[in-house]
Order: structure tokens, then sequence, then C-alpha cells
């Protein structure tokens, strides 16, 4: 997910409000469908080939030599290195890499912003970043300091997660692994999608991005990356429907105009508004299908829209919430 898009979004809504493997879900007493996606399933452990030289987002050609010390500054691209099955290499993370091996690192980031001091203590070899991830005199620091900083494309839709694996294994020298891991991800999702129903009415689906405390409460659209996700479940987006970019702030008009069957929402998300019942208090959400027959399917913040080796669950979850 673009942080810088999802970052303006939340800036618009502000200003508006001024004045095992786990299973792929799990029936809460709330009334939600939640998915709890918090293991991953490593490949056996790669021997990266090295030195190794990539093309950086940014323009760059960046050599590695080292992989010992690894630190993603997403939580995205932490979730591709460890099942890679490099987590063990793994010496910090973002905050928002909350997965169970990932958990007990020390954390490099404060929200958005990247904290080079944090970063460089933990003496890494190389750094795995993306577009939007900043500040930019942060990264330039690290860049300074001699340590390659390799910034690799966002993964904002389903195609993209393929690549982005490849991606960032290529980067650590197991480019062999990267194309394993992106066939047994491919292969996950188009098994997740042979059990679709076929030939029945599509579902409606309303991705509502929440965040009680401050009062946000955005609907997604076109872009918003739970688009693609949608897509993958055999549903229809009714905020591309509706012609609604990546996010817009919710109104009731639009919620009654879309009639959506089923809400999509992030844990957090759900929590901040305490769960459906806060839900259903939102402006027109009680006057909607979904509302009626209490469907919600909440997934885990950090895997909704990372793209990248759990994304299978997060299709057959949501289908699953759609039946």
């Amino acid at each position: 997910m673009s942080r810088r898009l999802l970052a303006g979004a939340l800036v618009l809504a502000l200003a508006g409000c001024a004045a095992p493997a786990p299973q792929a879900s799990t029936p809460t007493s709330a009334g939600a469908t939640e998915v709890n996606a918090q293991r991953i399933k490593p490949l056996a452990t790669p021997t990266p080939a090295l030195p190794v030289t990539v093309d950086s987002v940014d323009g760059r050609r960046i050599t590695v030599t080292d992989v010992s010390r690894i630190i993603p500054l997403a939580g995205s691209i932490s979730e591709v290195v460890f099942t890679l099955g490099l987590g063990a290499n793994v010496v910090g993370r973002d905050v928002a890499a909350t997965f169970e091996p990932a958990r007990a690192l020390p954390v490099v980031t404060s929200g958005h912003d990247v904290s080079a001091e944090s970063t460089l203590s933990l003496r890494p070899t190389v750094i795995l970043t993306e577009p939007g991830v900043g500040p930019p005199e942060a990264l330039s620091q690290l860049r300074d300091s001699g340590v390659p900083v390799v910034v690799l494309p966002e993964a904002k839709r389903m195609a993209d997660t393929y690549t982005r694996i490849e991606a960032v294994a290529a980067a650590l020298g197991v480019p062999g692994a990267g194309r394993e891991l992106a066939e047994r991800t491919k292969g996950e999702v188009d098994a997740a999608r042979a059990t679709l129903p076929q030939g029945q009415r599509k579902a409606r689906v309303a991705f509502l991005y929440l965040r009680g405390q401050a009062a946000v409460y955005l609907l997604g659209g076109k872009g918003s990356g739970a688009d693609s996700i949608i897509d993958a479940a055999g549903a229809s987006d009714v905020g591309m429907e509706l012609g609604l970019g990546p996010f817009t702030p919710l109104t009731a008009e639009a919620l009654v105009k879309a009639q959506p069957d089923v809400f999509l929402v992030m844990s957090k998300g759900l929590d901040s508004v305490q769960g459906v019942d806060g839900l259903l208090k939102l402006p027109g959400v009680a006057q909607t299908p979904a509302a009626a027959n209490r469907r919600v399917v909440a997934i885990e913040d950090g895997v909704l829209l990372n793209f990248g080796p759990r994304t299978a669950l997060v299709v057959t979850a949501l289908a699953e919430g759609l039946r």
C-alpha cells in the first residue's frame, strides 16, 4: 500500500473533520469474520550468490556484497525476506512487520519515518526500502554511511505481487528462491480463486479505512489496493462503481447509493470504532444490506494490502466472507 497515497487521503479526511499455518478466517463474537495471519511459511534457507548488482527504483545501480544483516524498512518487504528463508539475517524491522518471526526484532521506524541512527546502530549490511519511506534526509544519511540502500518497486495490486517477490530476492542474491516463492504464491492465489462459485451475482464489497480515534473514515475506490483483492475474490468494489479514487471521505449518501453486501476493513480499524456495533453507527452504514446482515470481513492491517506471500490467505478469507 502506498504510504504517500494514504497519508494524503488522511490529511484530506482530517481537514474535513476539523470542525501451524493459520486458518484463513475465524468468526468473531462481534459478528465479523476476522483473519489471523501472524505466521509465515518460509522456504528452505537459500545460499546467496554475491556480489550482485541491481537497479534501484531511485535510478541508482546498487551492488550488494553481504546480506548477513538485513534491515527491511517496510513490513511488506520484511514478509518477503522472511518467507524467502532469510529471516535469520534480519536484524531490524519496520513498525508494520508484526508477524511472529519478526515481532521480537528492534523497530527502526516511527510511524512512516525512519530513524537513521537506530538503523545504523544495528550495523546493517544491506537496507531494503520502497518509495514513500522517509524522510529523505534519513535515507541520505543511510546512503552516506556506505551501506547499500536498495529502493524496491511498490506492490499496489495483485499483479505486482510476484514481481515484487522476485525483486526482493534478486537484491539479496537469491533469484532462484524468488522464482520459487513467486510460483508458490501464484499457485496458492490461483487455488483460492478456483474455489469461487461460478454463475452467481457478484457480491458488492465496500472497503472502509477506519481510524476512529481521529474520526477518519474513508471509502476505498480505484487504486486503493483493496480493489484488486476484491476483484480476485470474485466480487465488485462499490467504490470503483461510484467512480471514486483510492481513498475518499466516507459519506452517508455514497454508502446508501452503493448498497454494499459486505464491508471489508482492517482489524485495527474495526477495533478503533468499537467493533461491528460501532461500525453500524457510522453515517449511512445502517442503511446497507451489509449492516442488515452484519457482514463484515476484518483482515490484519499488516496483511491486507501487502501483496506478498500471504496474499492467497487474504483472497481466501474474503471469498469465504462473501459466501
